[in-house]
């Protein structure tokens, strides 16, 4: 914290640090270095009062804000790591986070608004602390004036900051010590607690920050992430404040309280730079160019994209309508796991050529390699194979929390001396690269990872339905969506009942958007003879290329496949009509 606040402070203490732009439009809160050290400081003396010390974890359940940010900052400050847990998440998953990680404490709010609605945030903590016996207070800020239930174990996070001391020691740290954690999806089921630390991590964020933007000192620089994901831990906290940037806090939706929204804060704001998902551009795209164009957007100097492969249209109309032609739009590939960016076509030669839709360049330090089924280093132009960096960078993650042979097992081990990204990748005529997509089983909806064995894992829980299997597929807005093929037990009872059942059941195991957006009947899932499921033919199915379904001597019965494509043409039939 001392080089995101204490270093500013001194020398510029009202430079604007955050512009939280709240949900109700037009409502910007601005907050100088100075303010936002004091509520930090007030916030780690409350952590403090109630026994969290160094290396103490403590969750935060909170929707965008200057007192989010303040958390995640205080937690730093008194070397507690922090693990934010994205707002929309369920209490299950909450509670699997809070008991994975041991958490002494939650922050949150009691309530978020979020496109015009309110979401029960204290009331998601208290159904999930309920089965967590490691914590031992909920901090309770009032984003909203309603009441809500407070019980023994629960403190009015604002009362306690009025009453404490507005400076707070910093507790020196060492380069290695943990920073925070943040759960991902992996291909098995459980979420893992992807570990940073505090130097390297810190460093990559701000010169990623830097030199990927073009950052300079008094621009406005607007991520529109969520802090519950990489994005917002590293391009709205960490690399931004460690410049002594002012960054932007967008607390709302693309489309409330209508589909100008991003823009009409970008001429408020006078937003620099702007960074965002190919999803969210891809909904925009469809209500049209008015809604852009009715705002000044000439203060744009640079566009982002983030969380999956930007798609050719999208990244037209993002360079032409949204940026006027006259911006640079860099496409950042980058993972949790990588702390940062790693390829985007920027840092370059000045005006070096972009290629549309494409990551192209590797930042500082990181060599990437492309490897062929057997282990082996691709050479040379105009190959693809599977994405893998070949040196160690300072913002790599260094373990997953508790479980240090599974992280060794999922990124270290299919190309030994190697870090194995999961991703696919072409390297083009020119040497540039692009990311072709996940090689393993997990799928990406609107930028949001996600295993498909955790859908299934959820889906099981149902007891109609002994078996299942998800897959991903293309769909227009969100880039995937999940797609899932499901077994039911002969005495079960009305489908479509058992069809809302499980959408019911993943919602509240996992997240609103994990929840498929198709259900198939089929009588027996693809296996080979050791019983494992092909999703590959599954998704052959589904893409429509069930014609061409390749090897298929391997599974146990082969007639399995015309049973799933028939049972699909009539499910897209009945869609249709």
């Amino acid at each position: 914290t001392v080089n995101c606040l204490d270093q500013h402070v001194e020398k510029t203490p009202n430079r604007v640090a955050l512009i939280w732009e709240r949900d109700e439009p037009g409502t910007a809160v601005h907050v100088t270095y100075r303010e936002l050290l004091d509520l930090t400081c007030r916030l780690a003396n409350t952590l403090k009062k109630y026994g969290i010390q160094k290396g103490d974890k403590v969750a935060i359940y909170m929707s965008v804000s200057p007192l989010s940010v303040a958390a995640m900052l205080a937690c730093a400050r008194i070397g507690a790591v922090h693990t934010v847990v994205f707002a929309g998440f369920s209490a299950e998953s909450l509670a699997g986070r809070i008991m994975d990680s041991g958490c002494k404490a939650v922050i949150t709010y009691n309530q978020g608004v979020r496109g015009g609605r309110i979401t029960e945030l204290k009331r998601t903590v208290d159904e999930a602390v309920k089965n967590c016996p490691s914590i031992k207070h909920v901090f309770v800020a009032q984003r909203t004036d309603n009441k809500v239930q407070m019980g023994d174990r629960d403190i009015p996070l604002e009362e306690e900051m009025a009453k404490a001391a507005s400076v707070c020691t910093p507790e020196s740290m060492d380069s290695e010590d943990m920073l925070f954690m943040l759960y991902t999806s992996g291909s098995t089921g459980k979420p893992k607690g992807i570990v940073h630390t505090q130097a390297g991590y810190l460093l990559y964020a701000a010169l990623t920050h830097k030199y990927v933007f073009d950052y300079q000192q008094g621009d406005v620089f607007g991520c529109v992430a969520d802090i519950g994901w990489i994005t917002g831990h590293s391009y709205v906290v960490y690399g931004p404040l460690c410049n002594g940037a002012t960054s932007v806090l967008f607390e709302s939706t693309p489309v409330y309280p209508d589909p100008g929204r991003y823009w009409e804060v970008v001429q408020r704001l006078k937003i620099n730079q702007f960074y965002g998902a190919p999803t969210a551009i891809r909904l925009l795209l469809n209500y049209g160019e008015e809604w852009v164009k009715k705002y000044d957007r000439s203060s744009l100097k640079t566009l982002g994209s983030v969380g999956e492969p930007i798609n050719h249209e999208a990244w037209q109309w993002f360079y032409h309508v949204v940026g006027e032609g006259r911006c640079t739009l860099v496409d950042t590939w980058w993972q949790t796991e990588t702390g940062g960016i790693c390829i985007a076509p920027r840092p370059s030669e000045e005006k070096a050529e972009i290629v549309p839709a494409m990551a192209m360049r590797p930042f500082f330090g990181i060599v990437p390699v492309l490897m062929d089924e057997n282990g082996r280093v691709i050479e040379g132009n105009d190959v693809s194979g599977a994405l893998c960096i070949a040196q160690p960078w300072p913002g790599m993650a260094r373990t997953i929390y508790g479980d240090h042979q599974r992280f060794v097992d999922a990124y270290f081990k299919a190309y030994p001396g190697y870090y194995f990204t999961g991703d696919g990748a072409y390297r083009t005529k020119k040497g540039y690269y692009q990311i072709t997509g996940r090689m393993d089983d997990v799928i990406n909806i609107s930028g949001h990872r996600l295993g498909t064995a955790e859908i299934e894992d959820a889906m099981a829980e149902h007891p109609d339905v002994p078996e299942t299997a998800v897959i991903g597929y293309p769909h227009k807005i969100k880039g995937e969506g999940a797609f899932a093929f499901i077994v039911l037990r002969e005495q079960a009872a009305h489908i479509d009942h058992v069809k809302e059942e499980l959408k019911t059941i993943v919602a509240s195991k996992i997240a609103k958007y994990a929840v498929p957006d198709h259900i198939l009947v089929v009588k027996r899932l693809p296996k080979t003879r050791s019983g494992k499921i092909m999703r590959r033919l599954l998704r052959k199915v589904v893409s429509e290329q069930s014609s061409n379904m390749g090897d298929v001597t391997t599974l146990d019965d082969p007639s399995v496949v015309k049973e799933i494509v028939d049972a699909y043409q009539k499910y897209k039939e009945k869609s249709s009509s």
